[in-house]
């Protein structure tokens, strides 16, 4: 019985009239302030929850009462939106 030929595949060269859109090498660094306030962000919103469970949800603010863990929890969620910004 007769062997079949084998084929060459041709090897892939990308088209040179298209460019990617951002190179990792373009991109700039994160400014400075980005991860500091990301860092206090954590931290106010940690101290803002212990604050509340410690003080029998009197402090931060009374009036605000199961509001207190939004903006705690908040404060915490915000700094991780932020950090999903940093290069």
């Amino acid at each position: 019985m007769p062997k079949s030929q084998v084929r060459k595949k041709k090897v892939y060269t990308p088209p040179t009239d298209i460019r990617p859109a951002a190179t990792a090498a373009s991109r700039k660094p994160s400014p400075v302030w980005l991860p500091v306030t990301a860092v206090a962000l954590i931290v106010v919103g940690i101290a803002w929850l212990v604050v509340y469970y410690l003080s029998s949800q009197e402090y931060p603010v009374a009036a605000w009462s199961y509001w207190n863990l939004a903006v705690g929890f908040g404060c915490m969620v915000a700094s991780l939106g932020i950090l999903s910004r940093w290069r």
